[in-house]
């Protein structure tokens, strides 16, 4: 699996999320500066990490949805790459319009940091493929902006088009409907608030995040 990691200024999980893929995919990924306006050839994933680019100023990743490096992932994304956003990465991708929805300030106001309980809302994508519809798992979430809204259309549209991958188990930020993470129109593009890159060794207290990285890794392979 050939993976990049974009690095935004105040990116602080992206040394994270290449481990993660890393140890699971194989091969180191590349990674790639904001300001660059081309991606290495042959990418099968593009990971947008967590963290505070652009120190959240104006909105929670809207700078960063307009650095250069946006635009050919966006185009990538077009060609059908696969493409994981992060905490700060779904914020980034709803803010290029990758996604629909805003992440919005928590409901309580404070910043969120523990593990959380989440449900598998679709197993069918590459990403959810080695998890059961409707399973229950853990993974840590750490954010300040992660009140997901949308319209109620649009809200509709992800529920009735299997779009909503993950949804909380527990009250965690106000999110509409409860939801953690979502799905572009194609399958190809995952924006999720909870951080499974923390969730993929022992050593971090579970391992309910190695799936994710495990079922991209085999759709790829399946796939090539």
């Amino acid at each position: 699996m050939k993976s990049a990691v974009i690095v935004f200024p105040g990116s602080n999980c992206d040394r994270d999320l290449a481990v993660a893929l890393e140890a699971v995919g194989g091969s180191k990924p590349e990674m790639v500066w904001h300001r660059e306006t081309e991606l290495p050839e042959g990418l099968d994933l593009i990971g947008v990490p967590g963290g505070f680019s652009y120190g959240d100023y104006l909105r929670s990743g809207a700078m960063a949805a307009r650095s250069p490096v946006m635009q050919a992932v966006a185009q990538a994304a077009a060609r059908g790459t696969f493409v994981l956003g992060v905490c700060n990465g779904f914020q980034v991708l709803t803010e290029a319009g990758l996604l629909p929805g805003a992440l919005m300030r928590n409901a309580g106001t404070h910043f969120v940091c523990r593990d959380v309980a989440l449900t598998v809302e679709n197993s069918q994508s590459a990403f959810t493929s080695r998890y059961a519809a409707g399973e229950r798992i853990t993974v840590p979430v750490a954010h300040h902006d992660g009140n997901y809204v949308a319209d109620p259309a649009t809200l509709d549209r992800l529920e009735g088009e299997g779009r909503v991958a993950f949804r909380y188990g527990e009250a965690v930020n106000g999110s509409a409907r409860d939801i953690a993470g979502i799905l572009n129109d194609t399958g190809n593009v995952l924006g999720m608030m909870p951080h499974p890159e923390r969730a993929i060794d022992k050593g971090h207290g579970g391992t309910d995040g190695r799936r994710l990285f495990e079922g991209l890794a085999e759709s790829l392979m399946t796939h090539a």
